[in-house]
C-alpha cells in the first residue's frame, strides 16, 4: 500500500469513528428528550411495597410488621425507629433496593416505627412522649406479636437519638441490642444547624407558641440550605442521564423521599433546640425525661453504630462520641463511604452497610 493510500485509509477510519460518536451523541440526545417527556408525564414512583401489616396506630405513630420471606427466622425481632422528620420508606425503596427486604431474606423478623404528620392537637408531643411512651408501647407490641421477650432496636438519625435515649432510660431491658445509623450525639458539632439556631437570633419559643407544630416547609428548607447548590446540580445530572432508566428511577425515589419531610410537634422541636442543640444535655448526661436522668453509660447491651464519611447533615464529629459514651463492652463503630442517605439506601448501602449489619446482628439475634 502506498503512503497516500495508507493516509486515506486512516482518514476514512477516523471519519468512521467520528461518525459513530456523532451518531451515538444524536441517539442519546433523542433518548434524553423522549425520556424527559416521559419523566414529566409519569406518576411519582411507588415505594414501600414489601408486604407488611399495620399492627398498631395512635395519632402520629404507626407500627408495621413485615411478613417473613423465609421459613427460618432469627429469634430476636428487629424494631426500626425512623427519624421524626421523614417517612420510613427509605428502609423499603423498591425490590432489590430495600433494606427491609434484604433483612427479611436473611431471616430477620422486622418491625418499623413510622410516623404520620402530627395533628394540631399533638403539638404538645415531647421527647418524653417519644422515648418514654411511643417506643416502650411499640416494644410491648413487638413482644406480643413475636412471643419473644428480647427486642433489638435499630434507629436512623434522630430515630437513633430517640433509641439511645430509650436504651439509656431502660438499662434493665427488654432491649437486646442497639444499632444506630448516623446518629448525632455531640450537638456542638451540628455546625450549620447551630449557626441557624443561634439563641441570640432564633426565637424558638415564639416560633412554637405561634405555629404550634413546625411546618414541613421549614424542615425542608433547613435541609436544603445545608447544600444550596445540590438540588440544581442534581437536576443537571438528571438531565445528562435522562436516557438511563436505572439512574432516573433511583433519582426519582431519593428525590421523592428527600422532598417529603414531616412537620414536627412543637414541644418536641422546642426541646430539641433548647436541650440538645443549645445545651448539649445528652452528651453531658444532664438530660432528664419524666424525672429519669438519661445516662448513656447505662447502656450495657451490644451497640453498633454506622456513620458516613461525607455526611453533611450529621458530621462525623457529631456522631463519633456514641461508642465512647455507652457503657457496653461489646460495641462497634464502622465508618462507610457515602452521605447521610446513601450510607443507608442505594447501591453503596447494598454493598457496605447491609452486609455489615447482617453479620453483626446475626451473631446477636439467636
Amino acid at each position: 500500500m502506498t503512503a497516500a493510500a495508507a493516509t486515506a485509509t486512516k482518514a476514512t477510519a477516523a471519519d468512521a469513528g467520528m461518525g459513530g460518536r456523532i451518531q451515538a451523541a444524536i441517539e442519546r440526545a433523542l433518548q434524553r428528550n423522549i425520556k424527559g417527556l416521559e419523566y414529566f408525564a409519569s406518576p411519582a414512583p411507588v415505594m414501600g411495597t414489601t408486604a407488611k401489616d399495620l399492627i398498631h396506630s395512635r395519632g402520629t405513630l404507626n407500627l408495621y410488621h413485615y411478613r417473613p420471606l423465609v421459613d427460618e427466622i432469627y429469634r430476636v425481632p428487629l424494631l426500626f425507629v425512623m427519624a421524626t422528620t421523614n417517612k420510613g420508606y427509605i428502609f423499603d425503596l423498591a425490590p432489590g433496593q430495600s433494606l427491609v427486604e434484604y433483612l427479611l431474606k436473611q431471616g430477620y423478623d422486622v418491625y418499623v416505627i413510622d410516623w404520620n404528620a402530627p395533628r394540631a392537637d399533638e403539638k404538645h408531643l415531647s421527647l418524653e412522649t417519644y422515648v418514654m411512651d411511643f417506643i416502650p408501647e411499640c416494644v410491648g407490641r413487638v413482644q406480643e406479636e413475636s412471643g419473644e421477650e428480647d427486642v433489638t432496636i435499630v434507629g436512623y438519625c434522630m430515630g437513633g437519638v430517640l433509641s439511645v435515649m430509650y436504651a439509656a432510660a431502660h438499662p434493665d431491658g427488654p432491649i437486646k441490642n442497639l444499632a444506630c445509623f448516623t446518629t448525632p450525639i455531640d450537638w456542638e458539632h451540628m455546625t450549620m444547624f447551630r449557626r441557624w439556631s443561634d439563641p441570640r437570633y432564633f426565637e424558638v419559643d415564639r416560633l412554637v407558641d405561634t405555629l404550634g407544630n413546625i411546618p414541613a416547609e421549614l424542615i425542608f428548607t433547613s435541609f436544603e440550605m445545608l447544600r444550596p447548590a445540590t438540588r440544581i446540580a442534581g437536576q443537571v445530572q438528571l438531565w445528562e442521564n435522562m436516557w438511563n432508566d436505572d439512574y432516573v428511577k433511583s433519582y426519582r425515589m431519593f428525590d421523592r423521599w428527600s422532598t417529603d419531610p414531616l412537620p414536627l410537634a412543637g414541644e418536641y422541636f422546642r426541646q430539641t433546640i433548647k436541650e440538645l442543640m443549645w445545651e448539649n444535655k445528652l452528651l453531658k448526661g444532664k438530660l432528664t425525661l419524666n424525672g429519669k436522668q438519661i445516662e448513656m453509660g447505662n447502656i450495657k447491651v451490644p451497640v453498633f453504630h454506622a456513620v458516613a464519611q461525607h455526611d453533611h447533615i450529621v458530621p462525623y464529629d457529631a456522631s463519633k462520641p456514641l461508642i465512647a459514651s455507652v457503657g457496653a463492652d461489646d460495641k462497634k463503630e464502622i465508618v462507610l463511604k457515602g452521605g447521610h442517605v446513601s450510607v443507608v439506601a442505594g447501591p453503596n448501602a447494598v454493598k457496605r452497610l447491609w452486609p455489615a449489619l447482617d453479620q453483626w446482628l446475626g451473631e446477636r439475634s439467636v
